[in-house]
């Protein structure tokens, strides 16, 4: 055995105050026995044998395990490391702390191993009582049980904890006390309309390009030209480096018809790697909108005036998903109608597609795995039924 590998097991000590041989493992300290005997080098031997054919870890003796505050802090710096993409951590950590938050708060200094079924309907009740609404519980629940399902496979808890809370199955509609929320709608083309002008031309083309493609707001915020195949001139094709299922192996390949390749040729850039829709551009293009618009000629000092060095706040080179919504948000204040969020304009490509083509071409361009997603998203169209039952109903 090398130094190298010998600094890495923990060492034999002498625990002065009481006389014993003592060595830490996974942060807990082992009293071994009497300082400097064969029997404690001998119980020694016996943990760090155990502990290196267990991963350098011992195997848990304590059946009730953890409290649930230590757990939920381990298992949030497994998830920080593990819920990331492109190098930055994803919203589902926003999400777990969320929902891990509501059990800290009740059950943090109970132990793991006395967590069962009644203690999560316990938290159920809470978050029905903080007027959430059955959807955003019932994934706050599974994200507590996927906490637990986690601890098992580390051997943190027994594995009848996690079964037992798998008893627990979510809330149904209209059997329950927990709020409902009403499904998401495609946005009334009106509403559409009287926002377009109302935006800046980079937001409007986004918003155009969604209702063509049926694109997630993500995949239309940060396309690139690098990601545009273009060498079919009839139909183009982007494919995100980045995208929503990406992790289970799943290409993405959206195209792009003659209509959308006009909303895109304004915006291509020499530099393939830049964002094709960017509020740097559109911060520029009112600056010269200004200019342009001014009753009086500028002075010499107003035109030599330069931008500060280092101003408070700087456009960035792509839209974020707060950005984009608020952008459209505003624009409907002044439109003086319902606001809309981006993610709706993707259910107005859905139902138009379903409609016109049917639901298997709908799934495809959308990217679903399941037909049972792409009916989330588009309505259906009851105008053919009426049609037949007019005639033989």
């Amino acid at each position: 055995m090398s130094n190298a590998r010998k600094s890495t097991i923990p060492s034999y000590r002498h625990h002065k105050p009481s006389g014993q041989a003592v060595v830490t493992l996974n942060g807990r300290d082992h009293y071994l026995g009497p300082w400097d005997t064969s029997a404690s080098r001998a119980e020694y031997d016996r943990l760090i044998s155990e502990w290196a054919a267990h991963g350098r870890r011992l195997p848990r003796t304590d059946p009730s395990g953890p409290p649930i505050s230590g757990l939920i802090l381990a298992y949030f710096r497994f998830a920080e490391g593990y819920y990331r993409k492109g190098g930055r951590p994803t919203s589902e950590l926003v999400s777990i702390r969320e929902a891990l938050g509501s059990l800290r708060r009740l059950y943090g200094r109970t132990q793991a191993g006395e967590f069962g079924p009644l203690a999560l309907k316990s938290c159920r009740e809470a978050m029905i009582r903080d007027g959430l609404s059955r959807g955003v519980i019932n994934s706050r629940v599974g994200r507590i049980k996927r906490m637990f399902k986690w601890a098992t496979a580390e051997e943190l808890v027994e594995p009848s904890v996690y079964h037992g809370l798998q008893a627990v199955v979510g809330l149904k509609r209209g059997r329950s006390a927990a709020r409902e929320t009403e499904p998401v709608k495609p946005v009334p083309v009106e509403h559409v309309d009287a926002v377009l002008p109302l935006v800046s031309v980079q937001v409007a083309a986004m918003i155009r390009l969604q209702l063509l493609t049926g694109m997630r707001p993500g995949e239309v915020r940060l396309m690139r030209g690098s990601e545009l195949d273009m060498a079919d001139r009839d139909c183009w094709t982007y494919t995100p480096a980045s995208h929503k299922t990406e992790h289970h192996g799943i290409e993405r390949p959206i195209y792009l018809g003659p209509q959308a390749q006009a909303v895109i040729e304004p915006f291509l850039k020499t530099d393939l790697d830049a964002y094709l829709f960017s509020p740097q551009d559109a911060e520029q293009a009112r600056s010269e909108e200004r200019r342009a618009n001014r009753q009086t000629k500028m002075t010499p000092s107003q035109a030599k005036r330069r931008g500060r060095k280092r101003p408070k706040r700087t456009p960035s080179d792509h839209y974020t998903k707060e950005s984009y919504y608020r952008a459209i948000t505003r624009a409907c204040v002044t439109a003086d109608v319902p606001p809309w969020h981006p993610n709706q304009l993707r259910h107005n490509a859905a139902t138009r597609l379903r409609k016109e083509y049917g639901l298997e071409v709908a799934q495809v361009v959308l990217g679903h795995r399941t037909a049972d997603v792409t009916q989330v998203y588009a309505e259906r169209d009851h105008s053919k039924a009426r049609e037949v039952m007019a005639r033989i109903g």
